[in-house]
């Protein structure tokens, strides 16, 4: 079964940077958008960022001018770079692909901002 793979979570002082990356463990056709999602403790699980295959981006405010998704269509991986990074972007963060047949999500990595 294939699976996304998250790397790069960890513990980050405020303001600080932070690049998170996610790659299928194998192949993976057809992929049309990826994304990032988080949740916090006690929250329901929110948008972050998504790219098309063919470059477009959306973000919510809450992230717009801080993070910047990227993405390799030869690889299909996407990258998630975090900058300015405050307390409140402490989540779980989580990669998703959406492909013709399905819906993947990754396992999940930690993010921690301390104040």
């Amino acid at each position: 079964q294939v699976q996304l793979v998250e790397s790069g979570g960890g513990l980050v002082q405020s303001g600080g940077s932070l690049t998170l990356s996610c790659a299928p463990s194998g192949s993976m056709a057809g992929i049309s958008v990826m994304g990032w999602y988080r949740q916090a403790p006690g929250t329901q699980r929110e948008l972050v960022a998504t790219i098309t295959s063919g470059g477009r981006t959306n973000y919510p405010g809450s992230v717009k001018g801080r993070f910047t998704i990227s993405r390799d269509n030869a690889k299909n991986t996407v990258h998630l770079h975090m900058n300015s990074l405050s307390p409140e972007d402490t989540a779980v963060y989580y990669c998703r692909a959406d492909t013709f047949s399905r819906v993947y999500w990754g396992q999940g990595t930690q993010v921690t901002v301390s104040s």
